[in-house]
């Protein structure tokens, strides 16, 4: 039987000779370091890092828990209460004039005979206003106006200030130069002044058909929709114009560019999805900001129109009896507060989570 040739290693080899080590040096790896190289090996994307850290922030995890309740009470509590925001108060078809200003969880007389002969009537939480309608559907529906222009609000700024800022922050030279002095313009515009102008002179002037969907939500709240499109979308313009001069002089920008991608496509896939942070951030401190102004404008009379109640509407009805019925007043603002509050602290912690600068 012939002898395995041997051979011969070069000292300047790096091929390891196995003849020199043990078999323990090579043995198989135990299935407990297997499953500890799939946990450290376990694939994630930006949103799920993000939200994984962001859950880990006491007070943002407070914030949405908050929020998640606001939500929930304005969605079925009209379900549950049975009166209507408009509704004046009546007892077997009779008006209620004896239900004016309730403290809460009490009953006008017409009310307690009616239950003592066996009737069931459902509890006046937050009591009642000066116009005889429940004052707890009323912060309901107040809150629930407030939430809609205020998300409404942000995906409006969001989409004229991502499409403007993309725009000019690509294209650049000539055009990003125009294109932000106009942005300069509406910066240097008193912004509340503005607002108020703008409100009272798009009340007076639109005009919707019976029926339809924007008569429906009324001219008050279209024409805030129309300012806070006009107004409040330069924020966002400038920060993702800001993202996208430092992003679009990468290499993998020019690689696209390169085969030929148009210039939508390469804002759509390459550039957005790296302002994602600044987007997320920016929208969640958008709403905070949009209620405030809502309920500003409401205060002083020149926002959402009666019936229809708002937060800032019913802090300013309030106003008027605030000796007698210091409640009246604390309902809604406490609810201004705590709502904006907790935007504030979940759009802090969407900062903290999202944006790759900061240290965690």
């Amino acid at each position: 039987m012939d002898k395995e040739p041997s051979f011969k290693k070069n000292p300047l080899s790096l091929q390891i000779d196995l003849s020199k080590f043990s078999q323990e040096s090579f043995a198989p790896a135990t299935e407990e370091e297997k499953r500890q190289q799939d946990v450290m090996g376990e694939s994630t994307t930006f949103f799920k890092d993000g939200m994984r850290k962001l859950f880990r922030n006491p007070l943002a995890v407070m914030s949405i828990i908050f929020i998640c309740l606001i939500l929930l009470v304005i969605i079925f509590a009209p379900m549950v209460v049975p009166y209507k925001y408009e509704e004046i108060l009546s007892v077997e078809g009779r008006r209620d004039k004896g239900a004016k200003n309730l403290a809460p969880f009490t009953y006008s007389e017409l009310e307690q005979k009616y239950i003592e002969n066996g009737g069931t009537r459902f509890p006046h939480i937050f009591g009642t206003d000066e116009m005889c309608r429940d004052y707890f559907i009323r912060v309901v529906y107040g809150t629930r106006v407030s939430f809609f222009i205020g998300l409404f609000a942000a995906i409006i700024v969001l989409i004229i200030g991502m499409l403007y800022g993309s725009i000019s922050g690509y294209l650049g030279g000539k055009v990003d130069l125009i294109m932000m002095r106009i942005v300069d313009i509406i910066y240097s515009l008193p912004d509340m002044l503005m607002i108020i102008l703008l409100s009272v002179v798009l009340q007076e002037t639109l005009q919707f058909p019976s029926g339809t969907f924007l008569a429906r939500l009324g001219t008050s709240m279209v024409s805030l929709f129309i300012v806070f499109g006009l107004l409040y979308w330069v924020g966002m313009a400038r920060l993702i114009r800001g993202q996208i001069l430092s992003i679009k002089e990468n290499e993998y920008i020019l690689a696209a560019r390169s085969i030929g991608a148009k210039p939508g496509r390469i804002i759509r896939k390459h550039i957005l999805p790296n302002c994602l942070s600044v987007i997320i951030i920016s929208t969640a401190l958008q709403i905070p900001s949009a209620i405030f102004t809502e309920s500003f404008l409401s205060f002083v009379g020149i926002g959402v129109k009666a019936p229809m109640p708002s937060l800032g509407s019913l802090a300013n009805a309030a106003r008027e009896g605030l000796q007698s019925y210091p409640y009246k007043l604390v309902f809604p603002a406490v609810m201004i507060c705590l709502i904006v509050l907790s935007l504030n602290l979940l759009g802090d912690g969407l900062r903290d989570a999202f944006d790759p600068k900061l240290k965690r």
